[in-house]
């Protein structure tokens, strides 16, 4: 069973936010989904996501970054001017109040403050630099996920600061959608402290879960293996997942499941299970 929430930021901004299980929320863990760039709570395997969690235990919370250029339409991206604005250190702060909701009662009264965070791509890394601040956090999922914010050549970011924004295109939807020089400038800012994903590996000390397809275009799988070179491997598990690409061959809209998404979702079901109970 699925329930929707309208949280209220500190940035006056609002949060479209959907969870599952609900009849877990007082007693069992929770689990937080944080979606990546171009990416949204309900795209493709987000809300098959929500519900396995919800049906194994945990109670589940997917959210919509206030800036990630979805709407009212929920699946469309109606606010480009709002993408355009959006930044790492914004992303970081919302995960970190949607915690904070869930530690506090806004979803209804726990028992069991047990939190596990699992992101997707771009999601990877904001769950990463968000447990640095979270000591709440008690272990990581990510997949697909990026090693690096600033993934731009100087001769990108000197156009970039020439006009102001840089275009980016968006090949499921055919859109272009330009990302702001506040992006640029808060990676310029941040990337040495609150930004700084090997920083924030390396002082993770808690469990930690990196998934990767061995074919993924948009992410190389180099990338996974850097978070992995920089973990403790006391905590750490990497599973490279044959034959996949970026989102482990699950589409939007989606189209139902496969057996390599499955055989990740138990993967990471076990994960927070040993690290969760």
């Amino acid at each position: 069973m699925s329930k929707d929430f309208i949280l209220n930021t500190a940035q006056n901004e609002q949060l479209q936010v959907t969870t599952y299980g609900l009849e877990n929320l007082y007693s069992k863990p929770c689990l937080i989904f944080v979606h990546g760039f171009k990416g949204f709570k309900d795209w493709g395997f987000g809300p098959y996501l929500g519900e396995y969690f919800g049906k194994n235990g945990f109670f589940v919370i997917t959210f919509n970054f206030s800036h990630n250029g979805i709407g009212d339409l929920q699946t469309e991206f109606t606010e480009l001017d709002k993408f355009a604005q959006n930044t790492f250190s914004l992303e970081i702060g919302e995960l970190s109040e949607v915690i904070s909701a869930y530690l506090n009662g806004y979803f209804g009264r726990i028992s069991n403050n047990k939190i596990g965070l699992l992101g997707h791509s771009r999601g990877g890394a904001i769950c990463l630099l968000t447990a640095m601040q979270r000591n709440d956090v008690r272990a990581v999922a990510v997949w697909s996920s990026i090693s690096k914010l600033d993934r731009y050549t100087e001769k990108q970011k000197e156009k970039w600061r020439e006009h102001g924004y840089f275009d980016v295109f968006n090949t499921r939807t055919k859109q272009k959608m330009k990302l702001n020089i506040s992006l640029l400038e808060d990676i310029e800012k941040n990337g040495a402290n609150k930004l700084n994903l090997e920083k924030a590996i390396k002082e993770l000390k808690r469990p930690l879960l990196i998934a990767h397809g061995d074919q993924d275009l948009s992410v190389p799988i180099k990338e996974a293996e850097q978070i992995y070179e920089w973990s403790n491997k006391d905590f750490t598990e990497f599973h490279k997942i044959s034959s996949v690409g970026h989102t482990f061959n699950m589409k939007h809209p989606f189209e139902g499941s496969n057996a390599k998404f499955e055989e990740l979702l138990q993967i990471t079901k076990i994960f927070f299970i040993n690290n969760l109970s």
